[in-house]
């Protein structure tokens, strides 16, 4: 009888603890990371738009923290991605060109993010997470580089670049390309997929992919898992396709291309909006971090606005690589903070991570950092470190770095140039000849950080893979050169 009751008292035990542990499985956040391609810094209402209205997005950012210094790790879309899901500088990870568009079948099998690399999906997936990947991928389309391989258990999407917005165009023109028996027809055309099978959409692709995000957030709600969401709109990238709707709203403007492109920003307000409501109906709202930024600048020859910053999607300039971002998770964030330190989106994968309370493996590096706790106290996690981007050109590179107020850039091969951002965020006074020794240090600092970077996985244009082949690329001593580079003094008015 004695050892009945110890058996009995042991097995409530054993349920009580099973019991909490799912109790604590179930306190840890939801995440959602919604990401535009090629979005502005000053596309949104919260970053300083005056033409653009982004309602729902506002809301988000002011009952949140609004990081004013945020950047990617590269000015372009493929690196960017790469960054984000592997917590690594795309040039540690072969990964630094977008991929080649025209590429054989061959190649395309061994263009994509190496799979020795671990996503934060998979790290999130194997910690008990519902995961899902809804829009654009970019980073591979091979079946080994797919999502449901790479730790997302749904997908819904496209795989390449880019795609256009309305059902009933694209496809009319993919079957005449099929017709025709074209065999190399662009992506842009192509159907989505659901899970590597073909599927016939309706809607316009911004609205389809929010409508893939609320079906995702209430499937994790069935199965009482926590979700990690990577919603990666293609809007507002080209081309520059909008809703007849959404159009009216913004007659004001008189540009064609500003009109359209604010039209394609105010679909993703709009999907917000319509996320938030279910996110609220299911009761995830409270416990939910949603993380709101672009992939790289806003591409200006396309109706996109960075100002204040100077330069364009692609560039080492701020507006190259700064991003709008924010966090927004009312259980734990506080409402209308703004955080003016650098932070960057390589410390996405650190933070999730810990928030997800679980670990990497032992040989996993990450370049990010675990920013939470910085963000929550409002303290600096680069202090005295440095942000950096680099983006290789034909027979040269540009880059940027920054550390505290303070940024180096080389732009077009001309020479380097020091900036206090605080003073000056539009890059305009050239500070080199009056602090040569601050130069001297951040441009030391940098080089040093290129010392690991290995050679491309692949190249976005055989003139590229031309530099590379014959010497002419990486040439870092020559890109990290000063002394002739740094112009007079008295002549650093511009």
């Amino acid at each position: 009888m004695i050892i009945l009751n110890e058996i009995k008292w042991l097995f409530i035990m054993v349920v009580l603890l099973l019991a909490n542990f799912g109790m604590a499985q179930d306190s840890r956040p939801n995440i959602l990371v919604v990401l535009c391609d090629d979005l502005g810094y000053n596309d949104v209402g919260f970053n300083g738009s005056t033409d653009i209205k982004t309602p729902e997005l506002d809301k988000l950012a002011h009952g949140g923290t609004i990081f004013t210094s945020a950047y990617v790790a590269h000015p372009f879309c493929g690196p960017s991605r790469s960054a984000i899901l592997t917590g690594r500088y795309p040039h540690f990870t072969g990964t630094a060109y977008n991929l080649f568009q025209n590429s054989s079948e061959e190649d395309k099998d061994n263009m994509g993010v190496p799979i020795a690399e671990t996503y934060m999906s998979k790290v999130l997936q194997e910690a008990g997470y519902y995961t899902s990947a809804i829009g654009k991928w970019h980073l591979g389309a091979a079946p080994k580089y797919h999502p449901n391989r790479r730790g997302f258990d749904n997908f819904y999407g496209f795989l390449g670049g880019g795609h256009e917005y309305f059902p009933e165009q694209y496809q009319k023109t993919y079957r005449e390309q099929l017709k025709k028996g074209n065999k190399t027809i662009r992506d842009y055309l192509k159907p989505l997929e659901h899970n590597g099978k073909d599927v016939v959409e309706t809607e316009y692709l911004t609205d389809a992919f929010s409508r893939e995000a609320i079906r995702d957030i209430k499937t994790a709600k069935e199965k009482k898992k926590p979700f990690f969401i990577y919603l990666a709109y293609n809007a507002p990238h080209v081309p520059l396709q909008a809703k007849a709707e959404d159009l009216k709203k913004f007659v004001h403007i008189k540009s064609r291309d500003r009109q359209t492109y604010a039209a394609m920003v105010y679909a993703v307000d709009r999907g917000l909006g319509q996320i938030v409501e279910t996110l609220k109906e299911t009761n995830q709202y409270e416990n939910t971090l949603i993380v709101f930024l672009s992939d790289n600048g806003g591409n200006t020859d396309h109706g996109a606005n960075n100002y204040p910053l100077k330069g364009t999607k692609g560039d080492t300039w701020e507006g190259g690589f700064r991003v709008p971002m924010f966090f927004h998770w009312p259980a734990k964030v506080k409402r209308n903070q703004r955080f003016n330190f650098p932070v960057s989106a390589l410390d996405l994968y650190p933070t999730f991570v810990q928030l997800a309370k679980t670990n990497v493996a032992d040989d996993k590096k990450l370049d990010g950092k675990d920013i939470m706790a910085n963000v929550l106290t409002g303290a600096d996690a680069y202090k005295d470190q440095m942000i950096f981007a680099l983006r290789y050109r034909e027979g040269y590179s540009d880059v940027g770095g920054r550390k505290g107020d303070w940024k180096i850039t080389r732009m077009g091969n001309e020479p380097w140039r020091l900036h206090n951002l605080k003073e000056d965020i539009g890059e305009k006074k050239n500070l080199s000849g009056r602090y040569p020794k601050l130069l001297q240090k951040m441009v030391s600092e940098t080089e040093r950080w290129t010392k690991d970077f290995v050679r491309p996985l692949w190249f976005y244009s055989l003139k590229d893979q031309e530099y590379w082949n014959d010497g002419r690329m990486p040439r870092y001593n020559e890109t990290f050169e000063i002394s002739k580079l740094v112009a007079h003094p008295y002549k650093n008015k511009s």
